[in-house]
């Protein structure tokens, strides 16, 4: 069974870059997707992005400028960048991917100064 776990701060200032990593257990990130996605306080879920073993990473169209999503094989780890962060990107982010699409428990990031 996969297993994933987010990692990373809980407090990001403005215009600063958000950087996510989830580590995968049970199963290898170099077959099927990962993705990140997230839900805004309030809101519904919002895909972020995914890498896949065969193409990508791909994007949300509105978050792609400020997006990266790339992976550490030798650590069986992907990671999320997020760039020029504002409040409105606070929300809890969740890491999900492998052959029944598991997901992590989600990590809460709040941009505040």
């Amino acid at each position: 069974q996969v297993h994933l776990q987010e990692s990373g701060p809980g407090l990001v200032k403005p215009s600063q870059t958000l950087s996510l990593i989830c580590t995968v257990s049970g199963g290898s990130i170099t077959a099927n997707s990962w993705s990140w996605i997230r839900q805004p306080p309030g809101k519904g879920p919002e895909w972020v992005g995914a890498i896949t073993d065969d193409a990508g990473p791909y994007y949300s169209p509105s978050l792609k400028s400020r997006t990266s999503i790339s992976r550490n094989t030798s650590k069986n780890q992907f990671t999320l960048h997020l760039s020029a962060v504002t409040p409105e990107d606070t929300a809890v982010y969740y890491c999900a991917g492998g052959p029944e699409y598991s997901w992590g428990q989600g990590t809460q990031v709040t941009v505040s100064s």
